[in-house]
């Protein structure tokens, strides 16, 4: 009897440690989903290893995926956005951007803006609090399928600044820290394993 109570204490202990994990919830598109990136070396995975035992990081990431509501394929749509909703997560990094300067998408341009403080605020209305942070995107070395270069870096990034100040969230600038890394983006778009690890230290060092 006594080893019973023992066991049912430790397994007690276990379940309140899992419980007591701080949820970080990375939403992104192909660049946190870890396009080309072996398993255990996407960015949401790396930043796990860095932030220790005490988390618990989810990867949300989704290839080809808009901030904009109207864009050819909307975050907003997908199952994943109810998915990291209902999860309620503690700590949310969101990367995203690049996609919407696809033109089909960039013709929305008026609602950037107003999209992405709505999508902030989806979270921010969840129950309890949570620390959120949002990525500038990564500078586009080479323009490929519709996503270009010009766009994210004169329009998008100084958006996503924008919409920082306003909504009082922790900026993570992911396009001063990649200037002059192009290796770190063979395909001129997405990074490869050891771009994810500088992605990961970004967020790492915003959120520690």
């Amino acid at each position: 009897m006594k080893y019973v109570v023992v066991l049912l204490m430790i397994v007690s202990a276990m379940s309140l440690n899992a419980q007591e994990k701080i949820k970080v919830a990375c939403i992104g598109d192909s660049i946190t989903e870890g396009a080309g990136i072996e398993d255990g070396e996407r960015y949401p995975e790396q930043l796990q290893r860095l932030l220790g035992d005490g988390y618990e990081v989810r990867n949300y990431g989704i290839g080809g995926r808009t901030l904009l509501e109207r864009g050819d394929f909307s975050y907003w749509q997908e199952e994943k956005y109810k998915e990291v909703l209902a999860w309620i997560p503690d700590i949310v990094i969101i990367e995203l951007g690049t996609n919407d300067s696809k033109p089909q998408n960039w013709i929305y341009e008026d609602s950037f803006t107003e999209d992405y403080r709505a999508f902030i605020q989806s979270f921010k209305n969840l129950p309890g609090k949570r620390r959120i942070f949002i990525c500038t995107p990564m500078p586009v070395f080479k323009d490929g399928g519709g996503i270009t270069a010009g766009i994210v870096a004169d329009e998008i990034m100084p958006a996503v600044k924008q919409v920082s100040k306003k909504e009082k969230v922790k900026l993570v600038d992911l396009y001063t820290a990649f200037i002059g890394r192009a290796e770190l983006a063979p395909d001129g778009i997405h990074p490869n394993a050891e771009g994810a690890k500088l992605i990961a230290e970004n967020v790492f060092a915003v959120i520690k």
